[in-house]
């Protein structure tokens, strides 16, 4: 009798959190594939949000490690739960960061119309995308049960070389001023870089290529938050 008051505790909590999922207001910029791969799929749908579908050569070659497999059944809604928490925390913190809810993890994209600034062709982090970084460094503070992956990318305007180590450079520039700068551990970083290969926006307008010179930041579970889930769920 207890086990089966267990499970059925356990598939009542299931569906109030699936219910609070899909309330966030994060989830609404993902498409029904990606919602439908919180429970049970691998990080292919993160890959594709960070990439702009196209998995490009650059890089260190860490990206699959680190957004690893999406946990399933009760202990996925748990760890779903507390990172919809997050990505609402972030949307409300840093307003202009465009935060999406794919899989386990959270894609936030910053773009020159949204958050982090560089000037051209330069890697140094200004005051403005100081402040919204600082912002995110909070949010990273607060939920320390969690590893980050920050990507560069760069629009076509030059050769592939020097975008790539354009994107390289800022991407690296992120990562130490959330290490250096805030103080964060930097166990939970890895660094990306794609240069122009991973294009979200048309290069051959400014538009386009505006949206292309981005940063991405993806917050995933880190191995203690999943024990921590697969415990509660009973696992």
């Amino acid at each position: 009798m207890k086990s089966i008051t267990k499970n059925i505790g356990t598939i009542v909590m299931a569906l109030a959190l699936t219910i609070s999922f899909m309330s966030c207001e994060a989830t609404k910029n993902a498409n029904n594939k990606q919602k439908g791969a919180v429970i049970g799929a691998g990080a292919g749908a993160i890959l594709g949000a960070i990439l702009g579908n196209n998995v490009g050569k650059g890089g260190n070659g860490e990206v699959g490690a680190v957004l690893g497999g999406v946990v399933g059944g009760a202990a996925g809604i748990l760890i779903g739960n507390k990172m919809d928490k997050q990505a609402q925390k972030i949307e409300t913190e840093i307003p202009g960061a465009v935060v999406e809810r794919v899989d386990d993890g959270i894609v936030v994209t910053f773009d020159e119309n949204s958050g982090v600034f560089f000037d051209t062709a330069k890697y140094n982090i200004n005051a403005a995308s100081q402040i919204n970084l600082d912002k995110l460094a909070s949010v990273l503070v607060e939920y320390v049960d969690t590893n980050v992956l920050v990507v560069g990318h760069t629009d076509s305007v030059g050769s592939d070389e020097s975008n790539m180590l354009l994107s390289q450079r800022r991407a690296q520039s992120v990562t130490s001023y959330f290490t250096v700068a805030k103080g964060l551990n930097p166990g939970r970083f890895t660094t990306n870089w794609y240069g122009e290969q991973t294009p979200v926006g048309d290069n051959t307008t400014p538009e386009g290529r505006a949206q292309n010179r981005r940063v991405n930041i993806v917050i995933v579970p880190n191995d203690k938050m999943k024990q921590d889930a697969e415990k509660e769920a009973g696992n």
